[in-house]
């Protein structure tokens, strides 16, 4: 029999990338549990003004590949806080050795919330990626750090019209985490830049639904099923779809974009997602709501039934 030729590190990456690109959306929902070297609100902090805690599970071909920790803070009427944390586990995680953290505080105005401080840290095996993006009040960008294993790489200059007024991919959900909540459709768009690109992150609502709980999902009740598309500007594009775009490019061919679903579970809080489905050429990738807490009023205590198991397995 002839011998297959290994897979290079780069191409094990490439690989790695498509599930993993799920959690950039919520943000990135777009994957974690690295710890965040931004200054966000202490996850234990129990005088944050509210705060909700869900854990997920992503599912690849019915195999649990990757487990998931996202937090939402307002420490204050000012400010929020979002942390998401991911990493893959079990077979995969010996074959695909990754995690990752993103975080985003920044400023409250009435449902415009403005990102200070964008962070991102991947980790693959022992190779550390630290992206650091600053802004100011106003919308305007104020630059990027990136350090790769110790050194750094940032980039010198970076022209307006692929930076300024973006927004970050958490930042940019929230939004729509915020519309939901408050009765509306999660119908929107921002502009956001990724280190390298500058594109438009657009959601389309479909239709409220209702969810049952399964041994997979523990919320049940009313939710927003709402599309997510990645629509390219500016920036370092390649000629055919890759990463994200090849994944959002190959769901539309099977009929449906990337879709995820919205819930308002607390009275004072923004929706969370609940559900995340995407078709890709290998299957169809889920991820799941596993487990909630949050110390605020919920809008009806049947919603969820299990608090977050939050430990590492």
């Amino acid at each position: 029999m002839r011998n297959q030729p290994k897979m290079s590190k780069n191409s094990k990456k490439r690989s790695a990338a498509k599930p993993l690109h799920i959690l950039g959306i919520i943000a990135s929902l777009t994957l974690f549990s690295a710890t965040l070297h931004s200054a966000q609100a202490d996850p234990s902090d129990t005088d944050a003004l509210h705060q909700q805690e869900i854990s997920y599970q992503l599912y690849a071909g019915g195999i649990n590949a990757v487990k998931a920790n996202l937090i939402i803070s307002y420490p204050d009427e000012d400010h929020y806080s979002l942390m998401l944390e991911a990493k893959t586990k079990g077979f995969l995680s010996r074959l695909v050795p990754w995690h990752g953290s993103f975080g985003t505080e920044g400023w409250r105005n009435g449902g415009a919330e403005k990102p200070r401080k964008h962070e991102s840290i991947s980790v693959w095996r022992d190779e550390e990626e630290i992206k650091t993006y600053r802004y100011e009040k106003d919308g305007s960008f104020l630059g990027l750090k990136i350090t790769e294993d110790g050194k750094d790489k940032s980039p010198k200059d970076l022209p307006d019209d692929l930076v300024q007024q973006t927004t970050d991919a958490l930042t940019a959900t929230l939004h729509m985490m915020d519309k939901v909540a408050a009765g509306e459709d999660c119908e929107g768009k921002s502009e956001v830049f990724d280190g390298k690109r500058r594109f438009v992150l657009k959601f389309n609502h479909e239709e409220d639904v209702m969810l049952k709980k399964s041994r997979y999902n523990n919320y049940g009740g009313k939710a927003a099923r709402c599309t997510v598309e990645v629509v390219p500007m500016t920036g370092a594009w390649y000629k055919k779809p890759r990463g994200w775009l090849s994944i959002q490019e190959q769901g539309r061919e099977k009929g449906t974009l990337p879709t995820v679903w919205f819930a308002p579970i607390t009275q004072n809080g923004p929706a969370v997602p609940v559900k995340m489905r995407i078709k890709t050429d290998y299957g169809t990738l889920f991820m799941h709501m596993a487990g909630y807490q949050t110390d605020s009023a919920l809008r009806d205590d049947n919603l969820v039934t299990a608090k977050a198991d939050l430990k590492d397995e």
